[in-house]
């Protein structure tokens, strides 16, 4: 085994290990000791993405800046104005929070584009950008389909008389089909083995809750 791919696996245990234990705990009652410490689980989450992607090189680095930047002010614009989502808040449970949006969340926008945009392109390794865009888009739309229902119980967000509109859904695949074109068309590609297992890890949390809930 190379030191890559030891790195690789050390950072895959680690992943599915913060995922089920969290579904573990949670379940067990222990879900006020968990959901405040959802941060340190994306921070984890955001180093895998570094070692997968090469976020040290310059390109890499400003283009994932400039995507947690965007989406960060995406729901600034949201959360205070009710653009694009509709009219929500954010809770407590995911960091420290500028404008009302925890600063986490524009990183989870950067780390959810960079993910999708690598499994797209292993999806559809013979579409266009356009149409890998767009399944990459659905990856990300589809993830957040199964979090709405469980983001009010852990105190993540929550929508004004506990509806998400429609807006939501349409403006989630708007800005993740912009930001998995940026990234497509820069070739940001990092490794596919890390990049399905984040998606994979995250996508059985949140359906597991949805159906617990």
């Amino acid at each position: 085994m190379t030191i890559a791919n030891k790195h690789h696996t050390i950072a895959i245990s680690l992943l599915w290990l913060f995922h089920i234990s969290g579904i573990i705990g949670i379940s067990l009652g222990y879900e006020s000791w968990f959901m405040p410490k959802t941060s340190i689980n994306l921070l984890v989450v955001l180093g895998i993405v570094i070692l997968a992607y090469n976020l040290l090189s310059k390109k890499s680095l400003a283009l994932f800046i400039l995507i947690s930047i965007l989406g960060f002010f995406a729901e600034v614009l949201g959360v205070n104005y009710g653009w694009f989502f509709g009219n929500y808040k954010y809770g407590e449970n995911l960091g420290v929070k500028l404008l009302g949006v925890p600063l986490l969340i524009g990183i989870n926008w950067g780390i959810l584009s960079l993910v999708t945009a690598k499994l797209a392109t292993e999806i559809s390794p013979k579409l266009s950008l356009f149409f890998q865009a767009f399944i990459g888009a659905a990856l990300m739309l589809i993830l957040d389909f199964f979090m709405e229902a469980s983001a009010p119980k852990f105190d993540f967000w929550r929508f004004e008389n506990s509806m998400v509109p429609l807006s939501n859904y349409i403006a989630w695949f708007a800005f993740a089909y912009i930001f998995n074109l940026i990234l497509l068309y820069f070739k940001i590609l990092g490794n596919f083995k890390i990049a399905l297992h984040i998606y994979i890890a995250q996508l059985i949390f949140f359906i597991y809750f949805y159906v617990y809930f």
